[in-house]
């Protein structure tokens, strides 16, 4: 008993469920062959797991009705008032149905309405009180970077030693959310903390080794650091990790940069997603007015 409650959701499907294992093999050939992440993979496995192992079969062998039911369910469950387990679930059904050669059911599942929340951004002196509270330099160094240059928590997870290039002050970031490089700046400030942190640290490989030798730090590691340097602080925002990211792209908007530019930076795959920060951005040179008022003017002459 003790060590069938260990079982993952994926493996208890795998025994339980018939035709799981092939599906889930099929399912992870076909998304290594279109390139997205590991982490994709996990989570519409995961999400077509849950509802196998819910209806003791795979999904294309359960009733449209009986599909609906267990999707409104989760859209009402009150446990999730983001309705992100419906959300991913949808998601993963419509990939798995567009496997299955069923791509009928897939348009029949229903629409997902887009996120209409914006970002909580930090402010500058939140930023500062957050990056001098920690006491352990490993921890102050690595959410400096992650706002210094805008990264996603699995790029620092992946970031290695020869990434950073300190005389040409860049950071290659090679394994990014839609496997597309980019080289970022590297801050003058950051980089004294970095180099700082090498000679105290000594890393083997990755930038930020795990607690074993060759291994790279956990995720998991990276959000605790920063919810107990959130405890350490007098912010009362509700922010995360990510919100650095938020705060990084908010403010270079804030000083000039124009959202091409942050969209590369960034590496968004589609403009619209660097859009959002045009509504929290605070842009001192924007000034809200009439293009016909200054339509006859040259030079502040009428």
């Amino acid at each position: 008993m003790k060590k069938k409650s260990k079982l993952t959701i994926v493996e208890r499907a795998k025994q339980n469920v018939p035709g799981f294992t092939e599906v889930s093999e099929k399912l992870e050939q076909q998304v290594v062959l279109r390139g997205q992440s590991k982490s994709t993979l996990n989570n519409y496995i995961r999400r077509i797991a849950l509802i196998s192992l819910n209806f003791g079969k795979l999904p294309h062998l359960v009733s449209d009705d009986e599909i609906n039911e267990y999707l409104v369910g989760l859209a009402r469950d009150p446990k999730s008032p983001s309705r992100s387990s419906f959300k991913h679930m949808v998601y993963g059904l419509r990939y798995y149905y567009r496997l299955m050669g069923l791509t009928g059911k897939a348009i029949a599942l229903p629409s997902l309405k887009g996120e209409t929340k914006l970002p909580i951004i930090l402010n500058r002196s939140e930023l500062k009180e957050l990056f001098s509270a920690p006491k352990l330099l490993k921890h102050r160094v690595v959410l400096s970077l992650i706002y210094s240059a805008g990264l996603r928590g699995a790029e620092v997870i992946n970031l290695k030693i020869s990434d950073i290039d300190f005389e040409r002050k860049t950071i290659h970031i090679r394994q990014s959310k839609y496997k597309k490089e980019r080289i970022l700046p590297l801050s003058e400030g950051i980089s004294k903390g970095l180099k700082k942190y090498l000679t105290a640290e000594q890393p083997h490989i990755w930038f930020f080794n795990g607690k074993k030798l060759g291994e790279q730090y956990s995720s998991k590691g990276l959000s605790w650091i920063m919810r107990a340097t959130l405890k350490k602080t007098s912010i009362k925002k509700e922010v995360n990790l990510h919100s650095l990211r938020h705060a990084y792209a908010t403010h270079l908007l804030e000083e000039g940069v124009n959202i091409v530019t942050l969209k590369e930076l960034l590496g968004h795959s589609n403009i619209t997603t660097t859009m959002v920060y045009l509504h929290v951005a605070q842009c001192k040179n924007i000034h809200a007015h009439s293009p016909f008022d200054s339509l006859y003017k040259r030079n502040g002459k009428d």
